[in-house]
This record gives C-alpha cells, structure tokens and sequence, in this order.
C-alpha cells in the first residue's frame, strides 16, 4: 500500500516538468533512463542483469514521461514488462487483503469463558438455550456464534453430553445411596479377618455390620438383613444399593435390598472410585484405629470397630456436613467466653482416638 502511493506521488512529481516546461522533458527522462540503466549495468557486471525493486519502480515511473512508441528504443526491457511493472504497481494501492477481515468479529475471551461454563453446569442446555441465557444477561451475539464457541471447545451436542457423569449422579442422588464394601484385618497372629461397611451417602453415616473369617454368601446374607432391620424408617428414602462386582454377596444378599424397592448399582471392574466415599472411610478407619491397634481375634476386631463407629457417627465431624457428625441435626452452640468452661477429653480406644467437650 505504501510503495504504490509513493509509486503515484512520484509519476505525479515527475510530470510536473513537462507541464511547466512542455518541452525537453522526453529528452531528460531518456537520459534518466539511460544513467539509471547504465548503474544498473555497473552493478552487475560479473553476472546476468537483474532489475532490483527500486529499478522498476525507476523505470515504470520514467515511462510516463516518453512516448510509448519510443519505450522500445530507449528501455532495456520490453513495453509489456514495463506495463507489467506498471500495473504490479497500481494494482497495490487497491489491495485492501491487509486490512480486512472476513466473517463477524471473535467472541471476547471472557463471553467464551461464560459459554463454556453455562455448557459445564448444564448439561442438558444446547447453544440456543445457552445463547437465551447470554442474551437474557445483556450479551447480544447470534447463536451460531455460541455454537462455534463450544464446537471449537469440544463440547459435545446436549444429547450427547446430557447424560450426567458418575460425579454429578453420587452428588445428586447422595439422599438416596447406601454404600458396601469389604476390608480385612490383619490380626497380630498372622489371621486374616474380613469386616463388611454399609455407608449412607446423605448423612455419611457408618454401619460396621460384622466380622468374620469366613466371609461366605450366607453370612453376607445375613448382614443385609441386620442393616435394613437396623435401618427403620430411613430405609424408605434410601433407593440405590452401590457395591463392588464381589462374589461375595450374590442374587440373595441383592434380594434383600430389592425387596425395599432399591436398585442394585454395581461399580466396574477395578474402579475404586467408583465407590470411593467407601473407600475412604475404610482408609480413615485404617490410619485412625487399624493401624494402632494389634488386633487379636475377632471378637477383639468387632469390639474395636464397633467403638470407632460410635465415635464415628457420633462425634467425629465431617467437612461435608459443615464439620457436624453424621448424627447429628443442628450446629453445635457457639461459645463466646471459653475461660469459665473447662474442656474436658475423653479418650477413646485407650487414646488412640480423643474427643473433647465441656464440663457440665
């Protein structure tokens, strides 16, 4: 753009002198011609000519000022390179490719951060509803725009990402999940003892149903049974039981469950977090008593963890209820003058585990 300007300025300077004078100009632009070839042929003496940019802008400019008829005698090119060079010239000032833009202008970073996270926190929104939300917020944009945004991210179409993940299932239904799994104890004389845990998603409550070295169906069996019988009302809100694909429960400890109207949702296959609140509470109990303790039979296993269930649901808090224990329905009162109060400690499994509260 800028040398096809100057290429303008100059043909327009250079024809200043055959206006004002009208006459001696060709002769003048000939000799132009001819020095300026003439450099050009000092310059590449050794090799073979080659007109540099600043040459045929020289040349192209020079033409305007002698006849056509004579560009043939006085040029060392021909009329049509020089025509060409002529219009290569031209033709830049009227090439705009630089300066223009095809399509709508892009999505400000900040309006794509808010597409994509309206697409996270709801599946089941496509681009038209999500577009209504952005509009409703006083983004104006169209909605192929916010369909662009979430193509280029990955985002799946609604029907494909409708679905929710394994995630947003635990925490939506968590009112509505009871949890099992298995886990064995070592006891101080090398025998292995295996403990069934049923966890209560909702209020995170443990039930530690038994004990045993011989962890058969039957016994399995009877577990469920003590747990639902042990349930009372709150087994009516419970509808799913989550547990591990083990040959250790079987069709009849499912049975147990169904008949209570609860389905049956069973984890993949080496997939731990799949159940993994279970999971984790067999690893508190694990580094908070197990691994403290010498175990030695089982009856010695049920009275320890029988203890740490009480402790468990009792009074250990827990981040997901706001620090509150599984049992417990209101916050605890707020003491504003600790001096007056003692606190006293209590300690649990011979002070492996201690609990605090005030004095009466």
């Amino acid at each position: 753009m800028i040398v096809s300007l100057l290429y303008s300025v100059t043909r327009k300077l250079l024809m200043v002198p055959s206006v004002l004078l009208r006459r001696g100009t060709t002769k003048e632009a000939e000799l132009l011609v001819l020095r300026h070839e003439n450099a050009v042929l000092r310059r590449q003496l050794a090799g073979t000519v080659r007109y540099e940019p600043a040459d045929r802008f020289w040349f192209a400019a020079l033409s305007g000022l002698i006849p056509r008829r004579r560009w043939r005698e006085v040029f060392p090119v021909t009329p049509g390179t020089l025509l060409a060079w002529h219009r290569r010239f031209i033709a830049a000032k009227w090439d705009y490719t630089a300066h223009r833009r095809s399509g709508r202008p892009p999505a400000p970073a900040a309006i794509k951060m808010l597409v994509l996270r309206l697409a996270r926190e709801n599946p089941r929104w496509g681009h038209r509803r999500i577009h209504g939300e952005l509009t409703r917020l006083g983004h104006r944009m169209a909605a192929s725009t916010v369909w662009q945004i979430l193509h280029a991210a990955g985002v799946d179409p609604t029907p494909r990402r409708a679905g929710p993940t394994w995630r947003e299932f635990l925490t939506t239904q968590a009112e509505g999940i009871v949890a099992a799994d298995f886990f064995h104890i070592d006891t101080a004389l090398g025998r292995r003892l295996y403990a069934l845990v049923f966890l209560e998603h909702g209020t995170r409550r443990l039930h530690i149903t038994g004990v045993t070295a011989r962890p058969t169906r039957d016994w399995a069996v009877q577990q469920a049974r003590n747990l639902t019988s042990g349930l009372g009302p709150r087994i009516d809100s419970l509808r799913f039981l989550l547990r591990e694909r083990d040959g250790k429960y079987g069709e009849a400890f499912d049975a147990v469950f169904q008949a209570e109207d609860m389905e049956i949702l069973n984890s993949a296959p080496r997939a731990p977090r799949m159940n993994a609140h279970c999971e984790r509470i067999i690893g508190s109990i694990r580094r908070e008593a197990l691994d403290h303790i010498l175990i030695m039979n089982e009856a010695h296993a049920r009275q320890v963890l029988a203890t740490y269930e009480q402790h468990y649901n009792q009074h250990r808090p827990h981040q997901a209820r706001s620090q509150l224990p599984p049992d417990a329905d209101h916050q605890p009162a707020t003491g504003h003058d600790l001096n007056p109060r003692k606190v006293l400690r209590n300690r649990i499994l011979g002070g492996v585990i201690n609990e605090y509260r005030y004095a009466a």
